[in-house]
């Protein structure tokens, strides 16, 4: 069965997952759960809010102590200027009880373990140019598996800098303000997956700079409200190393609103991690579609408009005339 209106009604379908990687969407779209970064903005004039409450266990073989950790994730983003321009905060907030084991003593350290302030700037979007990614319209499959030009990633730069402030015992002897650049890609497996990965070079300048990076790939299922994820990050530097690995699932509460949970843990012993949060995530929208005058604007669009108007213009003179002549 093949007709104009059924093909009309593919194309919607298949037009979904494009839309859903634009710059601005109808329905929120987090960077959780997990610390992935997404290559694209959240749209011009949005503000996001990203939070998440953890609980850690940290065990130090080497050092023989166990901790308990109790904190907060935050991320605040905003879409400046433009559609493909985001101004982000990112923050962690932690409050650790680490006991001696061998001296029989505790001790509390509370502060930032993650506090940075930067900009995140699409360069480029694979999707930007609707020509070169049409459905087909004649096989569902085309449209529906595995292609290697679904590897093209949509691209991003990222700048900033990570803030020390005061006496922080996770930072001892840092600078108050230290650079962070870094680049974030994503990349559409099939509607239904999705891969982004970041690199990041953080605490530039220092005596402990370190390299990070993270790997997630997110699947959605067929109720689009549920998605689930898996995510690997890592971790390079003189003060820290080490490799986490997070799974978890994500739920739809509303177009603005994101419900999340996920777990993980790490691999090495100096120290072994394992850690919940459970989160959301709320987006006030604020967004406008700027309008442009085709008229002014000219080609196509403007001669229709102006046929139109002048249309309009033929009928209501017709009109006049009419009630003259009776």
């Amino acid at each position: 069965m093949d007709s104009p209106c059924l093909r009309k009604i593919s194309l919607l379908f298949y037009l979904v997952p494009f839309i859903s990687l634009a710059q601005y969407t109808d329905v929120i779209n987090s960077n959780r759960p997990g610390r992935a970064v997404s290559a694209y903005a959240v749209g011009r004039n949005v503000v996001q809010l990203e939070m998440g409450l953890v609980y850690e266990q940290q065990d130090d073989a080497s050092l023989n102590t166990d901790s308990n950790i109790f904190g907060t994730d935050l991320a605040l983003r905003y879409g400046l200027l433009f559609e493909t321009l985001e101004l982000v905060y990112e923050g962690s907030f932690i409050s650790q009880n680490i006991t001696f084991t061998d001296l029989g003593t505790m001790e509390r350290r509370t502060d930032f373990s993650r506090n940075r302030l930067g900009l995140k700037f699409l360069i480029y979007d694979p999707f930007k140019n609707p020509e070169n990614n049409k459905p087909n319209l004649y096989s569902w499959r085309a449209n529906n598996v595995f292609q290697w030009k679904n590897l093209i990633p949509a691209i991003s730069i990222y700048g900033g800098a990570t803030f020390t402030l005061g006496d922080n015992p996770f930072y001892p002897g840092d600078d108050v303000a230290t650079p962070r650049v870094g680049i974030n890609t994503q990349s559409r497996l099939s509607p239904r997956f999705v891969l982004i990965s970041n690199v990041a070079y953080d605490r530039i300048g220092t005596d402990f700079p370190e390299w990070s990076y993270a790997m997630s790939i997110s699947h959605s299922f067929r109720d689009p409200k549920w998605s689930v994820f898996l995510e690997g990050q890592g971790f390079s530097g003189d003060r820290y190393s080490d490799i986490l690995l997070r799974t978890g699932v994500a739920y739809l509460i509303s177009p603005n609103f994101q419900a999340d949970f996920h777990l993980g843990s790490g691999f090495k012993n100096d120290p072994s991690r394992i850690f919940t949060v459970l989160g959301f995530s709320y987006r006030l929208d604020f967004h406008k579609d700027k309008l442009v005058s085709v008229s002014s604007k000219g080609g196509q669009g403007g001669k229709i408009k102006k046929n139109a108007v002048k249309k309009k213009r033929k009928k209501s003179k017709k009109k006049k005339k009419d009630k003259l002549d009776f």
